[in-house]
């Protein structure tokens, strides 16, 4: 292409990039960066040993769901934010109601549970390194789709690196909880949501440095 031609055709705006690229490396970024959170998952915590009875258990389910839907929230919103001109919409609802639905689980336990009992489901066993861990865990996610993004075209740096740490502390939560023995929903209301948002405000922090054309 001649440059006059390329100059002439970025004056009419901005220039998409096509959807299945997108797509593409979004998920190979995937595929790159949730096998090493497994590999981090059973080299330094092992799953739990009850695993195949917990599964049984309802709110088991929901301490993996929960940050699953986070994750694909954050998948679709980051593929939007990689093309320019590409609106949001309403993805961002995807992220924020299981975060609302877990906070109003854990307000109808707070407010039921007797006095004695509160402290110790909001705190359980391993409140000290929930948090570290799960971003721990969504740490090669988070690192293989900013790569991703850098090779794309997000016009809104501090919005996509977001985008980027719901889809990593999401897959992060979900991989941590193979191994977490916490049930309760205050503990998954604070400490879950906590090591979640880590990586949102980390990748809001950094987009506008590293996603920037």
């Amino acid at each position: 292409m001649k440059t006059d031609d390329l100059v002439a055709m970025l004056a009419n705006g901005p220039v998409a990039v096509p959807r299945r690229a997108t797509s593409r490396r979004l998920w190979l970024a995937l595929l790159v960066g949730m096998p090493l959170s497994f590999v981090i998952l059973f080299a330094e915590y092992g799953p739990r040993r009850d695993l195949v009875q917990a599964m049984f258990w309802p709110m088991f389910w929901v301490k993996v769901l929960f940050p699953l839907c986070i994750a694909a929230a954050g998948f679709v919103m980051v593929q939007r934010l990689a093309r320019p001109g590409v609106a949001v919409r309403h993805a961002w609802l995807g992220a924020v109601l299981p975060v609302l639905g877990v906070w109003t689980l854990a307000a109808i336990a707070w407010f039921t549970l007797p006095a004695e009992d509160k402290m110790p489901s909001l705190m359980g066993q391993s409140w000290r390194i929930c948090a570290l861990s799960i971003g721990l865990m969504a740490l090669p996610v988070f690192a293989a789709t900013l790569v991703a993004l850098k090779g794309l075209a997000p016009t809104q740096p501090a919005l996509a690196g977001a985008a980027a740490g719901a889809l990593a502390g999401g897959v992060g939560a979900a991989v941590y909880a193979l191994h977490c023995m916490e049930l309760t929903a205050p503990f998954l209301a604070v400490w879950y949501v906590s090591g979640i948002a880590v990586p949102v405000l980390v990748g809001a922090a950094l987009g506008p440095r590293l996603l920037r054309w």
